[in-house]
């Protein structure tokens, strides 16, 4: 048994110590973590031993749970801004000066234009997690749906892909 084929062993050991109806919400909630995420934790359940339909799902799941509450909560929070600012000027209330966009807010906007949403949404995950990128693209004022929408599409392919390449990578290594 080479050294690949011996340390997938002993983590699907390991991952086998959980209950086996416990093991899916493992998955949930690894992918609710940013920078693992659903690409991330699909493919560890999957080396885990678990079916990789079952890995996917869970981690898709998860992943897509955690943006939802960042987008609404998001959401809410700019509204709130954008009313106060509002309230602000039409007051007169000139004491706060507008401060000008960092340089990382107008790339942002430049991508957003260039790829719009659904491409901010498909690509974002190869550079930043979907948590900040649903974040940033709610505080840039796209509307919800939306973020949602074509984050969950880039929360499934992106999860699914990963999860596939792990099944077929494993099934090599193990000859299964």
């Amino acid at each position: 048994m080479n050294p690949v084929e011996q340390l997938l062993r002993n983590f699907q050991d390991l991952v086998a110590t959980v209950p086996e109806f416990v093991q899916p919400f493992v998955v949930l909630l690894a992918s609710m973590v940013p920078f693992i995420e659903g690409e991330g934790a699909g493919p560890l359940g999957t080396f885990g031993g678990i079916p990789p339909v079952i890995a996917g799902v869970a981690a898709a799941l998860g992943n897509f749970l955690v943006v939802a509450g960042i987008v609404l909560l998001g959401s809410r929070v700019r509204e709130a801004a954008v009313t106060r600012r509002a309230a602000r000027r039409a007051v007169g209330d000139t004491e706060a000066p507008v401060k000008p966009e960092s340089k990382g807010r107008q790339r942002f906007r430049r991508y957003l234009v260039r790829f719009g949403v659904p491409g901010a949404s498909l690509l974002g995950p190869l550079a930043i997690p979907t948590h900040f990128t649903s974040a940033m693209l709610v505080a840039s004022g796209t509307p919800k749906r939306w973020v949602l929408l074509w984050q969950g599409v880039a929360i499934v392919l992106w999860t699914t892909f990963t999860t596939t390449v792990a099944w077929l990578a494993m099934s090599a290594l193990l000859g299964a």
